[in-house]
């Protein structure tokens, strides 16, 4: 199917136009839109390395006792003279939707940042510490979350975000845009199966394993790199439950390795990592655990992929959309309050999951998707290879987490993904393969 150049008269099935009306308080932070069409780019780094122990989100409950790297959040502005954009890199674990929602809602009702322009994914880290309320995850292991969360630190981390995010509205400055594949074998299909057909915990060389890297780069006008988007999946689990330290994990160290070399921020952008693992998994400390040796593994497999980045272009149009699937919830699962707009109840008493899907279009050769999940890699993999888009990244762990979505076949086998931290059944995986595509296809029919 041949793809059009012109996005200008593109209309979406379920798209909300990606508009950046300027909000009451925001005169003095906000930029006037330039008359001409003129593509503009700004980041921002943002310091959130916490001054205090800390709650670390990710195996059992454990609180912090000093930091082995700091962590961040990283922020892109994208201007395409009509529409903007917001994309933000946490190096946090997870995040509740409700947790996303509430900084939406203030960005929207005292900036005009209309909520499908912002997207704010986290990089999977086990060893950064809880933000906000748990969410599912105290539905599933409710144990785990017996203590009180840090509102001070949570604050803290909230306010950063949305200043860091003025700040990057206020910056921008003419941009290049350019894009590229890059490969790394720093991952490893994490389901383990015995001979039984039980799945655990491990590693199976044998698995499927998405190793492809997605490359979104920004240059100035001078050709000199503004920053580096980079899609990967990996979890967040080389340091292990016995570590106590602050960590961005693998993500934090190839971002920080990357930066140095590029002179420039690497937003970390994780990918459907339901079912991936680090190579090197659940160490006691980042010795032991070979911390060091993934900037290498995979940041050295960047950077060799953003030097094949050999053209770069100002003429960018940019769309954004959503839909929202709906699928049954697991039988006999409760559910978090907090998260009532992502649940409903039909006539006859089955339990639905209302799970969120952004989109962004990039030209006619770029399409990012995204969800609240830990998607198992074979389900981005198949859209990827059926999408009619030739650059088709998947961002997840983006506007919250609903949880783990596993493929169909993985059901049979069990273990903790399908049994423990799923709300969804085995028809999940269909319905939205076969959503997102339909979506994919409608967008391509309808002018590109």
């Amino acid at each position: 199917m041949s793809l059009k150049s012109n996005f200008v008269f593109l209309l979406f099935l379920f798209a909300a136009e990606v508009s950046l009306a300027q909000g009451p308080n925001a005169s003095d932070l906000i930029e006037e839109k330039p008359l001409s069409i003129t593509f503009r780019a700004s980041v921002e780094k943002v310091n959130i390395t916490p001054k205090s122990p800390q709650w670390l989100l990710g195996y059992g409950a454990r609180k912090s006792i000093g930091v082995n790297d700091s962590i961040y959040h990283r922020i892109v502005a994208l201007d395409d003279g009509i529409n903007q954009f917001i994309l933000v890199s946490s190096d946090i674990g997870v995040l509740s939707p409700a947790e996303y929602d509430r900084i939406a809602v203030k960005l929207e009702d005292r900036y005009g940042i209309d909520p499908v322009n912002f997207w704010w994914t986290v990089t999977h880290t086990h060893s950064a510490p809880e933000l906000g309320s748990p969410g599912l995850p105290a539905v599933f292991m409710g144990d785990r979350y017996q203590h009180e969360t840090d509102a001070k630190y949570t604050a803290e981390v909230e306010e950063k975000l949305i200043k860091g995010i003025l700040e990057a509205l206020k910056n921008l400055e003419p941009a290049r845009l350019g894009m590229g594949w890059g490969f790394s074998s720093a991952n490893i299909n994490r389901r383990a199966l015995d001979v039984d057909g039980k799945a655990s915990l491990g590693m199976n060389p044998d698995g499927a394993a998405d190793r492809r890297i997605g490359l979104l780069r920004i240059d100035r006008e001078d050709g000199s790199t503004l920053a580096l988007i980079s899609n990967y999946a990996i979890h967040g689990t080389v340091l292990g439950g016995e570590n106590l330290e602050v960590s961005g994990d693998a993500p934090g160290i190839v971002s920080e390795y990357v930066e140095q070399k590029i002179g420039a921020p690497l937003l970390f952008i994780n990918g459907a990592a339901g079912d991936i693992a680090p190579i090197y998994s659940v160490y006691s400390n980042p010795r032991s655990g070979h911390l060091a040796e993934f900037r290498v593994l995979l940041g050295d497999k960047i950077l060799e992929a953003n030097q094949r980045i050999l053209s770069t272009t100002n003429e960018v149009v940019m769309n954004s959309g959503e839909l929202t699937i709906e699928t049954p919830r697991k039988p006999g699962l409760g559910w978090s309050a907090e998260l009532g707009k992502y649940t409903r109840t039909t006539d006859d008493g089955k339990n639905i999951v209302r799970l969120p899907i952004r989109f962004l279009t990039i030209n006619d050769d770029v399409v990012i998707w995204s969800a609240p999940l830990e998607l198992f890699n074979e389900i981005s993999n198949e859209i990827r290879n059926q999408s009619p888009f030739p650059f088709t990244f998947y961002f997840g762990y983006t506007n919250g987490w609903l949880g783990y979505l596993p493929t169909a076949a993985a059901w049979e086998h069990g273990g903790y993904e399908v049994e423990t931290v799923s709300p969804f059944t085995p028809s999940a995986a269909n319905d939205l393969t076969k959503s997102v595509l339909g979506y994919l296809e409608e967008q391509s029919e309808n002018g590109f």
